[in-house]
């Protein structure tokens, strides 16, 4: 099976919303991509990721990760998916290493293996000296870092992140960027949303523009440049299709 993400023709109408969320949006991510789900504020990114991870259900069309259905196979999916969601999805009056070895039991793994990839973690993004502190006492750019290892004490072959940087600093976005780099490498498959293009433009293998909750346009971002008359950059791009009126 060629693909880590298939999503066919989904639809989601929220109770009281004017318009749908989804629209009968389709797209596909590959096995080992790192692909970046774009699109303005209310555009349908956040809906998408909700089906794929189980916590919504679609009113028609289907979403498969790996072969398997999103709304019934829920439990197996979480085992190969990692989520990073945009708020901070921790016990901010634990310390990291009380979380992480929560976090662990709730996937079944025994306390050794969790330390193991946690220590291993926290050393790769700059925690180790951390983590017998509470994560209410974190920096932001410390609390972005917890959160992607968290999401990782499982080993899942697909990581789903949802502004992964909002709110950090340089040296923090660095080292995260760095990160998941390495992590697609290994064979990992990644699907990122950012209102930082210049970020995705760095990361992403291939972009997908989405609007309204509708499939605009996809592409690698150096295609799309290239392809988009007057655009010298992946901003441009966005802005040509999405337009320049502001989202609420």
């Amino acid at each position: 099976m060629p693909f880590a993400i298939e999503i066919d023709g989904l639809h989601k109408q929220y109770k009281g919303a004017w318009n749908p969320a989804l629209d009968g949006l389709s797209l596909s991510v590959k096995k080992n991509q790192v692909m970046g789900l774009l699109g303005p504020n209310g555009a349908g990114k956040t809906t998408c990721i909700n089906i794929l991870c189980g916590l919504v259900d679609a009113d028609s069309g289907s979403a498969r990760i790996y072969d398997m259905d999103c709304s019934r196979d829920t439990l197996a999916i979480r085992r190969m998916t990692g989520v990073v969601p945009q708020q901070i999805a921790l016990f901010y009056n634990m310390s990291a290493w009380e979380n992480f070895m929560y976090i662990g039991r709730l996937y079944g793994l025994q306390d050794n293996i969790v330390k193991e990839r946690a220590q291993n973690l926290l050393e790769r993004l700059g925690l180790e000296k951390h983590a017998d502190k509470r994560v209410g006492r974190y920096s932001g750019g410390m609390k972005r870092r917890a959160n992607i290892i968290a999401s990782l004490l499982h080993e899942p072959q697909l990581l789903v992140l949802d502004e992964p940087t909002a709110g950090v600093d340089v040296q923090s976005r660095a080292m995260i960027m760095s990160f998941l780099d390495e992590y697609h490498k290994r064979g990992n498959t990644i699907l990122y949303t950012s209102h930082l293009l210049e970020e995705a433009e760095q990361l992403c293998d291939e972009v997908v523009i989405i609007d309204e909750g509708k499939f605009i346009v996809n592409g690698s971002p150096k295609e799309l440049v290239a392809q988009t008359a007057g655009c010298s950059r992946l901003e441009d791009v966005f802005l040509h299709y999405t337009g320049h009126s502001v989202r609420d």
